[in-house]
This record gives structure tokens, sequence and C-alpha cells, in this order.
């Protein structure tokens, strides 16, 4: 029996879809209602690791970006503001230059969103943002090394990098739309958690499938599993194709049922979106608003 053999033995890895489905429907027709409030709405914008990453971001962009969080409190000093700025790593001086808000300055790395370069270029890219001043790391499992079972590899990155970056936080990305099983997305979130994760994430928002509610569920039952046998607390990040107050509303749902109250902030429970921030607003304050 191989190290990860052993590792996954003491995990109920073994996820049937179907039941995992049946089980949401449930918890949302008994839950969601209770939820869906102001004040969990509140909640979910302060969550939010307010996001851009495209192929034509600029420096322009991402300061007025960083500039309207600044404002912020000024502009809505009942709403608490967003939880961060996650942002390319060539854009983080930008950020860190401009932003005065206690908010974390996140940034993607690690040949993301494929993750398909060389380990050498893994590690420096990432050290690299963090010395541009990045406080979290978010970087993409090599998704084609866990799915031919190439699992001392996956796990060697991962601890790799979350060594290069300290003391900055490392959000592992699993790209669950990838995995496509459940099995496969547990077994990644316990090896993940297992490689030193701070975070572990649902998607990069850059393939078909994204965060959905079943790889929300799945991730959190590793997440309680790893804690009851660890006391280690891992977070967890929905990202990727969430952008209304409903699908918000949901994943906060499964969040709260699964994982209790102690995670229903934001430093142990994100969501990361650009188009997000701006229907919860409108939510909480009843008229549309496009404040970011």
């Amino acid at each position: 029996m191989t190290k990860f053999e052993e590792l996954f033995s003491q995990y109920p890895c073994l996820r049937n879809d179907e039941e995992v489905k049946n089980a949401i429907a449930t918890i949302f027709s008994e839950e969601y209602e209770t939820n869906n409030n102001e004040e969990v709405w509140k909640q979910c914008l302060h969550q939010i690791d307010l996001t851009t990453l495209n192929g034509d971001d600029t420096t322009e962009k991402v300061v007025k970006m960083t500039s309207k969080v600044n404002d912020f409190p000024k502009q809505y000093p009942s709403i608490p503001n967003v939880a961060a700025l996650c942002v390319y790593p060539a854009l983080v001086s930008a950020v860190h230059e401009t932003l005065t808000e206690p908010v974390g300055i996140a940034a993607v790395a690690a040949g993301f969103p494929a993750s398909q370069t060389f380990i050498e270029v893994k590690v420096a890219e990432s050290a690299l943002t963090v010395k541009e001043g990045a406080t979290e790391i978010d970087i993409v499992i090599s998704i084609g090394k866990f799915l031919e079972g190439n699992y001392q590899e996956v796990f060697d990155e991962i601890a790799e990098i979350k060594d290069a970056i300290q003391p900055a936080h490392l959000k592992v990305i699993l790209e669950t739309g990838a995995l496509k099983t459940a099995e496969n997305i547990y077994k990644a979130s316990i090896l993940a958690m297992a490689a030193g994760a701070d975070f572990i994430k649902t998607s990069t928002g850059k393939i078909a499938v994204n965060a959905t509610p079943e790889a929300t569920y799945v991730m959190c039952q590793a997440i309680k599993d790893w804690y009851e046998k660890t006391g280690i607390k891992v977070g967890f990040k929905a990202a990727g194709g969430i952008s209304t107050t409903q699908e918000a509303v949901q994943h906060y749902t499964l969040v709260k049922h699964i994982l209790g109250s102690e995670w229903l902030n934001n430093q142990s429970f994100r969501f990361g979106a650009s188009r997000l921030a701006n229907n919860l607003l409108t939510s909480i304050l009843g008229s549309e608003t496009k404040y970011f």
C-alpha cells in the first residue's frame, strides 16, 4: 500500500454522486429560505475575493477596482467591505500601491489556469508574487498528474509552493469540473490539505464547468472530515460562475450545514467573483446597483 492509498483509506473517499445530489436537494428545501436574507447577503459580500483575471486587464483597470474598494466604506458604511482583491501576478504591485483598506491581496500563480509548466517556474512565480505584495496565492493542482494517479508529484508541488510563499496563505484550486466525480473531488481535497493548503478552492472560472453545489458539498465534507481527524481548520473558496445572490446563498447554505457557523467568516470561507458583488449590493439595497 502506498502512502497515499493509506492516506485515502483513513477517509470516506467513495462518494456516490447521486447521493450527493439528493443530500443537496434536501438541504436546500429545508434551509435555503432561512438563509436568504439581508444579513446573509451582507456576509456573502464580505467574503468575496473581488476578481479580475482577463487577458486585457490593465494597470488602470486594476487601480480603478482597488480605488472602489478603498471608497466602499464611505459609500456604504453599513455594509462590510469585500475580503480581498484577486488579480494576475503582474498587477499585484498596482493593487499593493493603491490599496488603503485592510483587505487581502490575492493573486493567481504557478502557471494558472492550466498548471502545465515546470515546478521551478511555479515556485518562482509564486514567490515573486508574494514579494510584490500578495498576501494570498491561488494555485491550480496539476490536474493531469492527479487523474493519472501521480499523487506524489501533485503533493510535492503543493508542499514546495507552500514553503516558498510563507507567510502568505495558499489557496489550492482543484478545478472540480475537470475532476468530474465526487470521489475524485474528495480525494483531491484530502491530498491538497495534507500538502499544506490553507484553503481549498473549487475552480478557475476558465473551463466549462466551474463551482457547483455538488463540488461545494463534497469539498466541505472533506474539510469537516480532515478537521475532525487532525484538528487543522482549512478554509473553503467557491469560485467560477457564481454571479447571482441565489447561487451565493446556496453555497452559503451548504457551508453552514456541513461546517457550521465557525466557517461563516472571511477567514474561512470565500467567494471568487466579479459580477456577484454588484448583484449582492442590488439585493441588499433593493434597487439595481453597479458600484464595482
